[in-house]
């Protein structure tokens, strides 16, 4: 097929309505390419969109970038159509930020030659000017740069002329409060999918090409009055679409999409060009991280071939609280950092404001510090990544070979695979805690009517120090505290307490109940002290009195261990058991009887990267175990050569592999080989010899000049083109003392943004002096919000603003507190009506405030058939779902609402009952 080539520069200004034009573009749903059809006038247009087959072209081998590469194509009469390449950011091979035009709000410019700004939203009632006006001031402190305050009616807008700051006014459904306000306020922010339209009510309308034309034409007479008042008081806009609230004549249309959510855009945009008005910002908001980075892409791509450079505002909506919250916003807004692309930036949790402006400025800053570094590779074609639609790479999982030992379809999972690092250091304090525990129940069981004398004569027998491998000694001072009580029986004391205390016993795990006494432990004198200090306020706060005079402390010295060089630790004549319980539990295996078993959320591998001694039975037969349930055990080829532990996977490097050192292991031995992506393709070839498990992509924690996700994609493409389909994990090691925050926003934004392309199988986040509990649970956090494994039940809820009619924060603790453990499910919570049906509809089920101290309750997804989408144009290969949300409960008073939600998700048979407490 013949091809031509014409200067991009030719396409400026090609945009759907832009006046003077008979010909429009719009990318389609796989959006590999463009697609050019004459437009003149609308119902052309929908006819084509219907009944034409056009013709595609994926990218172009042109190395200039200024030239887009075309293709002809047959349409049903014949008329060959140009399809010209894609492009949504400035550079595939290296972070290069997006030039964009500067809007100022107020004396805040936004734009490519300005750091990228920082910004939130308040949450009090807008008219209590006071309340708004401190919170307003707790942001600034923070060190926000623009402050967004909602505005719902008109008392609110009165309030603005009180308020006024570098502010940006929320308006939905209120033209007429967009007006007051654009008087007051720096920036006004309007939504495409409700300021004109009338609230969705998520039906399928058929419009006429002329009745669709109307609607237009009504958006341009609502819209028209606004963006001159701006444009007269020099006032800035963003123009946000919400993917929760897309206006049925949008849905009805491109469906729940990124295609719609682009469109209801740029019907807004086009306006304001038409009237000349140019200081505007877009923003493209979705609560799935997934949806989100496509649309941003999807709208970036339409703007380069219109010509358009304004501003991105970037943010992932209803993210959530803690963690969740971070996570999401990380793989969504990072993603698009690497990318170049964005200008300000919103992390929006359900939190006070003033706690988002700090993950906010460690985005900001990793975003900053790539573009002006501009980290990358050496540049490289990219032909099979999917830009702005989910096409997951799926790395063939290991299968079983005949004749081995054990089975390793597990050691990957197919859904996205969690790996964790374990130092030997790690594995051997894990043994010695498990020694520590079984001593405190020995205790306990041990102690009769005599206990004190029984306590002082086994001080001998504590357990303090422990020598680690290599000669280090780790000391555990143990602090013992009596304090006497009333004269209550033993049985009864103890029925009480137990009952009374309950709710602390977690923070004061090795208290111990004799007679009517108190015996505590801790490792310091002060740290007994804190503890009964607890136990006297939980009792006095329910009426009983605690002598503060009869308390007796004893003291355990460490110099008189009963460690023995031979690992066998014993309390008088009793030897105390290794088990490995506690190892087993920092992976999430579920345990029978001590035995490891593996679940829906257990780690799936470790990297072990120091064996244990032959010698150290204990030990290799806690890895034994593990791997006998499925899970791998990678170590290095070193380690695996002089301590050989059988059925270990090795890891080894390319330059490893390219000495044949392989060769050394017995053969059958399965390998894991650890790739940076900026190798030469002669080095990478040898992977085309080597039969791998796994690969795993890292780089060296050191290396701050190329980009861990421009190598990966750049791996990923030599992988595809040489039909290499082994899986890829993602192995991102942090530095000694890394801010929690940082690792969180780090594993989001460079594995996120890999993900998010469908782009890798598995995390491995490493981390020496981090929690294993808190990595572990990032990294399946991680995965869930690329939508890849799914393992704890999905939250989806909104940061809370003054049109939120309950505490955010307090009603989704309640309902985290009773639906936490329901993996596959996802719970909507949203604040009020503006976005809540529509975010629900990316829920399966939703909490909704209707009116004040009332809840409506939503549930239900209806998809559009695939071939409805198809006689639309919207859809070429594969199913999109335009979700539609059912209310079922209307009006449930607050108290009742948590409970009534349970009830629903039970009535739908998605309810499982807790796990019981191992």
């Amino acid at each position: 097929m013949a091809t031509g080539a014409v200067p991009a520069s030719s396409f400026s200004g090609l945009g759907r309505g832009d006046r003077g034009l008979s010909f429009s573009i719009s990318f389609s749903t796989s959006v590999d390419f463009a697609k050019v059809c004459d437009s003149s006038p609308r119902i052309e247009w929908r006819r084509r969109r219907r009944g034409a087959r056009i013709g595609a072209v994926r990218g172009s081998s042109n190395s200039r970038p200024d030239i887009a590469e075309l293709q002809p194509a047959s349409a049903s009469n014949g008329t060959p159509l140009l399809v010209p390449r894609q492009k949504y950011c400035e550079s595939i091979h290296k972070t290069v930020r997006r030039k964009t035009r500067t809007v100022m709000v107020g004396n805040v410019a936004l734009g490519s030659e300005h750091p990228i700004r920082i910004q939130t939203m308040t949450t009090t009632d807008t008219k209590d000017v006071a309340a708004t006006v401190e919170q307003v001031m707790k942001i600034a402190d923070r060190g926000a740069d623009i402050v967004r305050i909602t505005v719902q009616g008109k008392k609110e807008a009165d309030a603005c002329f009180e308020i006024k700051n570098t502010l940006v006014a929320d308006i939905h459904f209120a033209p007429a409060v967009a007006l007051r306000v654009a008087e007051c306020f720096d920036k006004i922010r309007v939504n495409p999918g409700n300021f004109a339209d009338r609230r969705a009510q998520f039906e399928t309308i058929e419009y006429t090409d002329e009745e669709y034309q109307k609607e237009l034409e009504h958006i341009e007479k609502v819209f028209t009055p606004l963006v001159e008042k701006c444009k007269k008081y020099g006032r800035a806009m963003r123009i946000g679409t919400n993917h929760g609230s897309l206006s049925d004549r949008i849905m009805s249309y491109y469906g729940d999409s990124p295609r719609g959510m682009v469109e209801s855009a740029f019907e807004f945009a086009r306006i304001c060009r038409k009237l000349d008005y140019h200081n505007f910002v877009f923003s493209m908001k979705a609560s799935n991280p997934v949806v989100m980075v496509q649309a941003y892409r999807l709208l970036v791509a339409e703007m380069h071939v219109a010509g358009w450079d304004y501003p991105l505002h970037l943010g992932v909506t209803e993210a959530g609280e803690g963690e969740d919250g971070r996570m999401k916003s990380a793989i969504g807004i990072g993603t698009l950092l690497q990318d170049g692309l964005g200008d300000t930036i919103r992390v929006s949790l359900t939190e006070p404001p003033e706690e988002e402006i700090d993950p906010c400025r460690r985005l900001a800053n990793l975003g900053m510090k790539a573009a002006e570094m501009q980290k990358g590779v050496v540049s490289f074609e990219e032909k099979h990544r999917h830009y702005f639609d989910f096409q997951r790479r799926t790395g063939q999982l290991p299968v079983q070979k005949e004749g081995e030992e054990v089975d390793y379809r597990g050691v990957l999972h197919r859904d996205g695979s969690v790996l964790m690092s374990v130092s030997l250091d790690q594995l051997k304090f894990c043994l010695f805690l498990a020694h520590l525990l079984w001593f405190f129940s020995f205790l306990r069981k041990r102690v009769h009517a005599r206990y004190i004398d029984t306590i002082k004569d086994m001080y001998d027998g504590v357990v303090t120090s422990i020598k680690t491998f290599g000669g280090a000694t780790k000391e555990f001072s143990i602090t013992m505290g009596l304090h006497q009580g009333s004269a209550l029986s033993p049985y009864l004391f103890t029925l009480v307490m137990d009952e009374l205390t309950r709710h602390i016993q977690e923070d004061i795990p090795w208290c111990m109940l004799f007679a009517d006494d108190i015996v505590l432990v801790d490792e310091t004198k002060d740290g007994v002290n804190r503890k009964l200090e607890l136990w006297r306020n939980t009792l006095e706060s329910k009426g009983f009195k605690l002598s503060r005079t009869k308390t007796e402390y004893m003291h355990c010295e460490f110099g008189n261990t009963r460690h023995r060089d031979d690992g066998v630790v014993k309390l008088g004549e009793v030897e105390v058991p290794k088990n490995p319980e506690v190892l087993y539990k920092s992976l999430a295996t579920k345990l029978v009887v001590g035995m490891p078993f593996k679940d829906l959320a257990t780690v799936d591998s470790i990297l072990l990267r120091e064996l244990p001694p032959v010698e150290d039975s204990d030990a290799r037969l806690a890895l034994k175990r593990l791997i006998d349930v499925s899970m791998g055990v990678l170590t290095p080829l070193s380690e695996q050569l002089t301590k050989p532990l059988p059925n270990a996977i090795v890891l080894l490097t390319l330059k490893e592999l390219s000495t044949g050192a392989q060769q050394l292991l017995p053969e059958g031995t399965r390998l894991a080989v650890s790739v940076h992506g900026d190798e030469s393709y002669e080095e990478l070839g040898i992977l085309k010899d080597v039969d791998a498990t796994m690969l795993l992509h890292y780089l060296p924690g050191t290396e701050d000049k190329i980009s861990r996700v421009h190598a990966a994609r750049r791996l990923f493409e030599y992988l595809a083109d040489n039909a290499l389909n082994v899986p890829v994990i993602h192995h991102i090691e942090f530095p000694k003392g890394i801010h929690r925050d940082d690792l969180v926003i780090g594993a989001g934004s460079n594995a996120g943004a890999l993900l998010v392309d469908g782009l890798g199988d598995g995390i491995l986040l490493d981390a020496s002096d981090q929690d294993t509990d808190f990595l572990r649970n990032t990294s399946f956090n991680l995965l869930q919000g690329c939508r890849m494994r799914n393992t704890k039940t999905e939250y989806v809820s909104c940061p809370s603003c003054g049109r939120t009619l309950f505490d955010l924060q307090e009603i989704s603790a309640q309902i985290r507190e009773k639906t936490a453990h329901l993996p596959g499910v996802s719970i909507a919570i949203m604040g009020c009506i503006v976005n809540g049906p529509g975010e629900m509809a990316d829920a399966d089920f939703g909490y909704v405030g209707g009116t004040p101290g009332k809840i409506d309750l939503y549930v239900g997804k209806v998809p559009i058939t695939q071939i409805e989408l198809i006689d639309r144009g919207i859809l070429a290969k594969k199913s999109l779902f335009r979700m539609s949300v059912n209310v079922v409960q209307r009006g449930i008073e607050m108290g009742q609402a948590t409970d009534a939600l349970v009830q629903l998700i039970k009535d739908h048979g998605r309810w499982v009952d807790p796990p019981m407490e191992e």
